[in-house]
Parts: C-alpha cells; sequence; structure tokens
C-alpha cells in the first residue's frame, strides 16, 4: 500500500486531506513523493516559522537530541530554563509554564485564571468572557471556550464558565457579573476569519480588566513569535496582558506550548496544580530557542511588516479579489465570486500550499519567505483564479 492508501486505512477520518504526500522540504519549498515542487504558505498552519529544515534549527535539534531527548518535569533542564529567561526579559511577563500544544497552553491559562480568582475571591467567581468567531482548541475545555456554536455539538456535556461577547464592549459589558474572572481573546482571530479587533475595543477590554480585576488572556497560539512583525501580536494593540498563550511558530515544528503571566499571577500555581509528562521537552526547547534568537530582533520582526504590506499589495492587483486582511504576514485573502476552498484545491495542484479560514483563503508563509516567493505565490493564486476548469 502508498502512503495514503495506509492512511485511509488506519487513521481516523478527522482530517480533510489535500490530495498529497509531502516527503522533504527545505525552505518554503517542499517536493511530494513523486517529486512534484511546491511552494508552501500555510507553513503547517503557521508552525514551520523559518520554513522546512532550516540549518540552524536542525543543528540545534539534532545536538541535543544526541545528548538528553527527554527528562521528567523533576529535574533541571537547560534548555527549557533559557527559553523561559528569553521569553521573560522580551516581555514584561515573569513567570512560563511549558506544554505541547497551543490547547494545552489554553487550558493551564484558564486554570491560571480561575485559581487566581478562587484564592482571592473564593468559590464560584470562575466564568471566562471569550468572544464569537474565536477559536481557542480541540480538548473539551478549549472547545467550550470557543465562540462558534458549530463546535459546541456530539462531545456533551462541555465544561461550564463560558460566555460568549461580540466583539464589542458594551456586550462585553453585558456579559460580567460577579462570577466573572478573566476575559480570553484572540487579537486577530485566525481560524474565525482572520478577523483583526480594534485596537480600541482590545485597550477598553485591559481598562475594564483592571477596574474588576479579571485576568486578560490573549491566545496568541497563530499569532505569536513574529507573524503580525512583533513578538507577540499584543504589542500592536498598546496593552499588556494578563496571561498570553503561544505555541505553532515558536517551536519551529516541534510541537510545544506556552503560557506565560504576569508577576501578579507567578505565584498562583504551586506543584501538583498543573503538569505534563512532556512539557518543557530538552529537544523542542532547543529548537525553540533557536527560533528566538532568529525571530527575537527588531530588523528581523520590521521585515516581516514589510513582506506583509508587500503581499498586501500584490495580493490587492488580483482580479477577484475583493479584500485583504493582514498584520505582517497573518493573511486573509476575500474572493469576489469563487469559493475559497475549492481554489484552495486547485491552487495545490497549480503547486501553491495555501490554506483557508471559513470564507477566505488564508496565507501564514515562513517568515523567512524571500520576495521572490511572493511574487511566485500571488502568481500562483493568480492564475488558479483565472484558469477554466
Amino acid at each position: 500500500m502508498d502512503t495514503k492508501q495506509l492512511d485511509n486505512k488506519y487513521i481516523m477520518h478527522t482530517y480533510g486531506r489535500y490530495d498529497v504526500a509531502l516527503k522533504e522540504g527545505k525552505g518554503c519549498r517542499v517536493l511530494d513523493e513523486n517529486g512534484k515542487e511546491y511552494l508552501d504558505v500555510s507553513s503547517g498552519i503557521g508552525v514551520n516559522s523559518l520554513g522546512y529544515c532550516d540549518d540552524g534549527w536542525v543543528q540545534a535539534v539534532t545536538a541535543q537530541a544526541g545528548k538528553i531527548q527527554h527528562m521528567s518535569n523533576y529535574f533541571y533542564s537547560e534548555q527549557s530554563s533559557k527559553l523561559a529567561q528569553t521569553l521573560c526579559e522580551k516581555t514584561h511577563f515573569s513567570k512560563v509554564c511549558f506544554g505541547n500544544s497551543g490547547a494545552e497552553a489554553n487550558e493551564c491559562a484558564i486554570k491560571l485564571a480561575r485559581k487566581y480568582s478562587f484564592d482571592k475571591y473564593g468559590i464560584g467567581r470562575n466564568e471566562i468572557i471569550t468572544l464569537r468567531d474565536s477559536f481557542h482548541g480541540r480538548t473539551v475545555t478549549t472547545l467550550s471556550a470557543t465562540g462558534q456554536d458549530s463546535f459546541h455539538n456530539y462531545f456533551f456535556p462541555f465544561t461550564q464558565g463560558f460566555k460568549y461577547a461580540e466583539a464589542d464592549i458594551d456586550s462585553v459589558k453585558s456579559l460580567l457579573s460577579g462570577k466573572t474572572c478573566a476575559i480570553l481573546i484572540e487579537c486577530v482571530q485566525g481560524e474565525g476569519g482572520v478577523n483583526i479587533l480594534n485596537k480600541d475595543f482590545v485597550k477598553a477590554l485591559r481598562k475594564l480588566c483592571d477596574e474588576h480585576d479579571l485576568s486578560l488572556i490573549v491566545d496568541e497560539v497563530q499569532t505569536g513569535i513574529g507573524r503580525t512583525g512583533k513578538l507577540f501580536c499584543y504589542e500592536n494593540f498598546d496593552i499588556e496582558p494578563d496571561i498570553v498563550t503561544c505555541a505553532k511558530g515558536i517551536g519551529g515544528g516541534l510541537p510545544i506550548g506556552v503560557c506565560l503571566c504576569s508577576k501578579k499571577l507567578e505565584d498562583v500555581m504551586q506543584p501538583s496544580t498543573h503538569g505534563s509528562t512532556f512539557a518543557a521537552n530538552p529537544v523542542v526547547c532547543a529548537g525553540a530557542n533557536y527560533v528566538l534568537s532568529v525571530v527575537a530582533d527588531d530588523d528581523f520582526l520590521n521585515e516581516v511588516v514589510k513582506k506583509g504590506e508587500y503581499l498586501k499589495n500584490k495580493l490587492l492587483k488580483i482580479n477577484g479579489v475583493k479584500s485583504v486582511r493582514n498584520l505582517g504576514l497573518m493573511v486573509g485573502i476575500e474572493l469576489e465570486n469563487a469559493d475559497a476552498h475549492d481554489i484552495a484545491v486547485k491552487c495545490v495542484k497549480n503547486g501553491l500550499l495555501i490554506i483557508t479560514a471559513k470564507l477566505l483563503l488564508r496565507m501564514l508563509p515562513p517568515l523567512t519567505i524571500t520576495y521572490e516567493e511572493l511574487d511566485k505565490a500571488v502568481e500562483i493564486l493568480d492564475n488558479t483564479l483565472h484558469q477554466e476548469d
């Protein structure tokens, strides 16, 4: 049997796959099992932040794998300690908790906010307000936190304690009560359609949280680690959250989740209140340390902003593109008279790996993508939109 047949026979059908089996890649380019080359502007949904198999990243990961590939969290690890130090020194945050995915990072954030409230105010103050069109993960609890009704099916009973507001301060205030302990947002809703929140609204949320001693949680699983031209997306909105989560791009291709908290919350979690067998894996952290050594640089981040504007301007010149939403290299493309999913499938056949977000095409290219590769991606999309079936 070939790869696709084995997949269909032995793997649960939880993904709608494109008809491609990828084999090897370098930078923004990847080959399938038949040797066909593709330009990848999806980055494994924003994970391959430095592209496929960046030389420095590969060296960092393989060097650590040859020393210690795993240790339990009963022991100290040089790689995780360095990673936590860098994250805290590059931000206003005080402490870090590691996990293995964005959903786990968000689970940690939810527990942290609820325990802070419990310790200070007692039982019953545990509700979290999230936004419509949000997406926070696929565990039962993070599905519950997700503000999309389509995800609230099949897996009953869902975790209680979440309310869903529109991206409007009055809507949020209408859900506020003595039971509220936190507000959880994405500054740019990726899965929800690349929806960029209004800056004044986000600042009003910060003020509201300060007034009521609520934890402001920002989910940066998709927006974090340079994706929007800042190390963290919230920096574009002139706020400082109490808790931030990240995953995807920080690992550069290996699974990691991170929950960061401000000084106010640094001592809330104690031994046995949270944990994970594989969290802070030294090989994964070695890769993440390398990613940060590249991305956490002003010149690099400024170039991400420039590439994002360049890409946006090129896309807007395509006949059939109605609008483009972007912050840095987080890009949503609204089409005029075409189905985004159908176009994405055709793009793959034409050598461009692109994904969707609701009714939009979505680009999350490697942050290291070249201008020539951006030109090529736009050319393929343009040709695809205008090819005859």
